[in-house]
């Protein structure tokens, strides 16, 4: 049985939650959003039916340039001229890096696709000053030397980036100027201020691990930020061959959360980590286990995973979690959007959608503004090494729009090969369904191609409008949508 309290609001869903992440790694930016030369380019470079694609994605917020690559990068050599950009090469990915593409064309995609722009400043190889150039860069709007070389490129009004990370996994080994929790926490305050003083209105999102002994040292000291922190970061990558450890695996992701969450409730002094001032993002999850090629040059192929249907589901069950985790997960970015670990495939002749693109979009455009109490009570499955928490068949989340007129439900059916017949009680109010949306395929490793681009599809549902009762099929994501009365 599922039952749905629509008048228990657990809080609002943040947009950011449904936000997108692109790298300068493969082919993400160059032979993906950006190509230059392409028949299917426009006259600025971007790749026309991608940007396509990634508007149905819709991304409120887009986070660039890294990653590991941003570690190493200096955005300087990414501005003026492209012909004069210095090639360089990319340390983090063993591959050379041409610049073509850099701020300006960063903003000019975020602007065509409505998304806020979300830049990951150089806490490795760079400067105190570079990072507070480059704020100053985007959103300067006085008479000084990086504002006005912005307006020497074309762009006279401030991009106004409100969203600025404070590096990119510093805490890991992998990381190029990796750093431990104090010695970061000390680099991180000072980029904070300089950053914040150059524009006081920006938001700043500081480098998490999900683990006290990191998170700790990196919140008491990053407190005394002027105007404060904003964000915690985290990031989680699961993934497994096994089909019922790949559904259950975001139970990792819900175990990163509680250990985030009782950080901030010891360093803020709070009983509720919603009452802390700082926040999660988590800005990068994905599933992401079969292609972990690190070859020098092979951009063809590095990182290019083919998403099946169990993968579809993870991610559908991850974004269920942020939903419900609303009240302190109020940013998310899915990495990567297109070419790796992606959604969006490419070839020189179009591309395809896979498996994950199906929830992204269903989740994004048919979800309500608050998150909403509800249980659903169709058994557990014994699954091994999947974190520390029971994994329910049916994994679900439930929102209605602000005025309370509209439910959204979404569910997901783990179970590999039974459908489950589930009564739909909802207190308090009339129901009447009217559509309904369906990830599903012929078995739960399909996985699309360009050969065969439509064997994980959504379809359009026709739910009866009185039910009172329904069935998720095996291995399946639904989203049903009612009016309240």
């Amino acid at each position: 049985m599922i039952r749905i309290d629509p008048t228990a609001r657990i809080g609002r869903i943040n947009p950011n939650l449904y936000g997108m992440f692109i790298e300068h790694l493969g082919r993400c930016i160059y032979g993906g959003i950006y190509d230059e030369g392409s028949r299917l380019s426009d006259s600025e470079g971007f790749r026309i039916d991608v940007l396509k694609a990634c508007q149905r994605l819709a991304p409120p917020l887009l986070r660039w340039p890294g990653g590991n690559f941003v570690s190493g990068y200096h955005w300087l050599d990414g501005i003026g001229a492209k012909d004069k950009r210095p090639r360089q090469f990319d340390r983090a990915w063993f591959a050379e890096e041409s610049n073509r593409f850099g701020t300006d064309e960063f903003i000019a995609f975020c602007r065509r696709l409505g998304s806020e722009p979300y830049i990951c400043a150089n806490a490795g190889t760079g400067t105190l000053d570079e990072a507070a150039a480059w704020v100053e860069y985007c959103n300067g709007w006085g008479d000084t030397h990086y504002a006005n070389l912005r307006r020497q490129g074309g762009n006279r009004a401030p991009y106004n980036v409100r969203y600025w990370g404070l590096g990119n996994e510093m805490y890991g080994s992998w990381q190029i100027g990796h750093l431990d929790a104090e010695d970061y926490a000390k680099k991180a305050l000072e980029m904070a201020k300089l950053m914040r003083w150059t524009d006081p209105r920006i938001a700043l999102v500081a480098c998490g691990l999900g683990q006290p002994e990191w998170d700790e040292p990196v919140l008491e000291r990053l407190r005394s930020t002027p105007g404060g922190l904003d964000y915690l970061s985290v990031h989680c990558y699961v993934g497994d061959n096994d089909y019922y450890k790949n559904v259950s695996s975001v139970t990792y992701m819900e175990d990163i959360l509680e250990r985030t969450k009782a950080s901030l409730c010891r360093v803020f002094g709070v009983n509720d980590a919603a009452q802390a001032p700082v926040k999660i993002a988590v800005d990068e999850w994905n599933v992401w286990f079969s292609n972990r090629s690190n070859e020098p040059y092979d951009n063809e192929n590095k990182l290019r995973e083919i998403y099946d249907l169990s993968d579809a589901l993870c991610v559908a069950t991850f974004l269920h979690l942020f939903q419900r985790e609303c009240r302190v997960v109020t940013m998310a970015n899915l990495a990567q959007m297109v070419n790796v670990i992606a959604p969006i495939l490419t070839s020189p002749d179009g591309l395809i959608l896979q498996a994950i693109y199906h929830p992204l979009v269903l989740l994004r455009h048919h979800s309500g503004d608050y998150a909403v109490e509800a249980s659903a009570d169709a058994g557990e499955l014994t699954v091994a090494q999947t974190g520390t928490r029971p994994v329910p068949i049916l994994d679900l989340s439930t929102s209605v729009s602000e005025d309370g007129a509209r439910l959204y439900l979404s569910v997901v059916n783990r179970h590999e090969s039974e459908a489950i017949e589930s009564p739909l009680v909802v207190s308090g109010a009339t129901v009447e369904w009217q559509r309904g949306w369906q990830v599903n395929a012929a078995g739960v490793h399909e996985r699309n191609s360009f050969e065969q681009p439509n064997l994980v599809r959504r379809r359009e549902l026709h739910p009866d409008p009185t039910a009172r009762a329904y069935t998720f099929p095996a291995h399946s994501h639904t989203v049903l949508e009612a009016s309240l009365h």
